[in-house]
């Protein structure tokens, strides 16, 4: 390689390298925001789920609604998978991709049928590219939902739940740890029995002892209207602030991986420098060598 190509790719590395290090401090800054947003949700996702327990209770019997009604039989399976709009982000996508991949071939394998929602054009670009048909694609905010992105996907889904189109809806997403960490998380939404919405929760115990007083009696909660009618209400929040939460633990787990991944690719420039400049520094050695040598030569064909 000629000295004037090395140079070239010592400054082209070098101009990605500022690109990838600018990203990493941009994806640092806006996890932070991230972190924060799932911080504040907790609290408000938790007070929903304990009121929807609690109201369930109330009514004795689960009450007749549609939603809340289980399907004789799970013969179609909706497969949510919950991706980024942008890649660069290691394998943050692709990992969400396959484990929606395995799952559907799981449940076709055990005759039943699968249908495709996909939030992120990441998600919409590899299913379709797999030849799996995306009833329902939903791009353009994965770095940061809002609550209402979350309500027009709970609508789609429950609507399709409760019109038979779909008997189980199951959700794929990257659940956040830690910047370095990112779990893929596989739950189901609906039905809501098998969510574990009614039951208990790992919260039971803390919450019953902040109900209670100091004998563990627990408040009497008088319903206005009656439970059954709160509980209408309060299930469509639940899948809601369900959905929320996985696109918030989403959106960090994406910032998080983009963030690691353009520290690595930052890394790796710089050896590539390394790298570069030791041969630039070998070719200029021998360059100037081989002058050395020609002017030896030419002084000695003179003697």
């Amino acid at each position: 390689m000629a000295l004037k190509d090395v140079k070239s790719r010592i400054a082209s590395v070098k101009n990605i390298q500022k690109i990838t290090r600018a990203m990493e401090m941009v994806a640092a800054a806006r996890l932070r925001r991230a972190e924060q947003r799932i911080e504040s949700l907790r609290p408000y996702a938790g007070a929903v789920r304990r009121m929807t327990r609690q109201a369930a209770e109330a009514a004795g019997n689960v009450p007749n609604l549609p939603i809340l009604n289980e399907h004789e039989s799970e013969q179609t399976v909706a497969i949510l998978l919950v991706t980024g709009d942008r890649g660069l982000a290691g394998a943050f996508n692709s990992q969400i991709v396959r484990a929606g991949i395995r799952a559907g071939a799981e449940y076709e394998s055990g005759g039943k049928s699968t249908v495709w929602y996909a939030s992120g054009r990441r998600g919409v670009s590899s299913l379709t590219f797999r030849g799996r048909e995306v009833v329902e694609s939903y791009t353009g905010f994965t770095e940061r939902p809002a609550y209402g992105d979350a309500r027009d996907i709970a609508s789609d889904l429950m609507a399709a739940y409760v019109d038979g189109e779909v008997d189980r809806v199951d959700i794929i997403y990257n659940g956040y740890v830690s910047a370095l960490t990112q779990v893929v998380t596989h739950e189901i939404l609906l039905p809501l029995q098998e969510a574990s919405i009614l039951g208990e929760d790992e919260e039971s115990e803390e919450e019953s002892s902040d109900e209670g007083d100091a004998h563990g009696h627990k408040a009497l909660v008088e319903y206005e209207p009656d439970p059954e009618e709160i509980l209408k209400r309060l299930v469509p929040a639940y899948v809601e602030i369900s959905l929320y939460r996985a696109l918030l633990e989403s959106s960090a787990s994406e910032l998080g991986a983009r963030m690691t991944a353009m520290r690595n690719a930052s890394e790796n420039a710089g050896d590539l420098i390394k790298d570069y400049t030791l041969q630039m520094n070998r070719e200029r050695q021998a360059a100037i060598t081989q002058e050395i040598m020609e002017v030896v030569a030419g002084a000695e064909s003179l003697i």
